[in-house]
């Protein structure tokens, strides 16, 4: 094998050692501060925000899944539609279920700002004659 072959094929096996050295340290941590996924899962499977921000972030993989026209104009509002109502449902569940009032706040003015952005785009489809 050559030197460069060598050398690439190291350069390429390093970020997969890391990820494996590093997952294996972040279990060993958290274990030793008494955290397990399991507890974390258990814990927000019984929060009420849970099933709302898991409902809302499903409205954030819808615009992974917008089929593209080649049109960049009309391909980026459809796209950006569903992420935007995605980002208003999760803000409203921070704002209703959180108990911090600089989050809470925050959530408000991410809900009047994409919901003025989703309002343009709803009219500049219909302006432009789709939907």
């Amino acid at each position: 094998m050559s030197r460069i072959n060598r050398t690439r094929r190291i350069a390429m096996l390093s970020p997969i050692a890391f990820a494996l050295a590093f997952g294996a340290y972040a279990q060993e941590t958290n274990a030793a501060q008494g955290f397990t996924p399991a507890a974390a899962t258990a814990t927000a499977d019984a929060a009420p925000s849970t099933a709302a921000f898991m409902m809302a972030s499903a409205k954030l993989r819808d615009a992974a899944a917008t089929p593209y026209t080649g049109d960049a104009d009309l391909d980026f509002v459809h796209a950006m539609i569903p992420s935007h109502e995605g980002t208003v449902e999760m803000a409203k569940v921070a704002r209703d279920y959180g108990d911090d009032p600089e989050v809470r706040m925050m959530a408000e003015k991410m809900i009047e700002q994409q919901q003025a952005d989703l309002d343009w785009m709803v009219g500049w489809l219909e302006k432009h004659g789709n939907q």
